[in-house]
């Protein structure tokens, strides 16, 4: 009689042992590769609340209306104007210096109000958004340039101790002013 007993049936068995480790694997793997969204919009400043302050009276010299309607024209100061020459209007009458009427006195005193109707789309305001943003960075770029041997402002900033003023931001202030979109001709 034999004393080990041999084992004619074989089972089939799955080792476990390592399946926390692949499952810990799998889960870093996940963390690393995957990217998680951020929150998409505009960056824009706020001002501050408004207290029971009178607004500053604004020259009409000074104010550069631009109007979106629900069909995505574009209005400068009431006249039709397309996308791309927008830029070109918001320079023309920031960095006038007085030299034309129609312009704003001083890029200190040059706003842009920008007002929509309720029905223009979302993509049009961000167009035209941009815009009046890239007319600024422009003039922005050019200061910079001109004045402090930059390539642009962003380097200008970049090269600007932490002690002294931005002296290109308080040349040319970006002062767009965004209104309450219009309910417009359709409702």
């Amino acid at each position: 009689m034999p004393l080990l007993k041999r084992r004619t049936t074989r089972e089939a068995e799955i080792p476990t042992s390592s399946m926390a480790d692949i499952a810990f694997l799998l889960l870093i793997f996940f963390l690393v590769t995957t990217t998680i969204d951020v929150d998409t919009g505009i960056y824009m400043e706020l001002p501050p609340p408004l207290e029971d302050t009178e607004p500053p009276e604004i020259s009409d010299r000074n104010l550069l209306t631009v109007l979106v309607n629900r069909d995505g024209d574009v209005l400068v100061e009431g006249e039709f104007m397309t996308l791309g020459d927008i830029r070109q209007e918001v320079i023309r009458h920031v960095t006038n210096n007085g030299a034309d009427p129609n312009y704003a006195d001083t890029p200190s005193k040059a706003i842009v109000s920008f007002k929509t109707e309720r029905q223009a789309s979302y993509e049009m305001y961000v167009d035209v958004l941009d815009e009046l943003r890239s007319a600024y960075v422009d003039i922005r770029d050019g200061y910079a340039r001109s004045n402090f041997g930059a390539p642009d402002y962003a380097t200008y900033k970049e090269r600007l101790p932490a002690d002294q003023e931005d002296q290109v931001a308080d040349a040319f202030p970006i002062k767009i002013s965004l209104a309450e979109p219009d309910a417009g001709t359709g409702g």
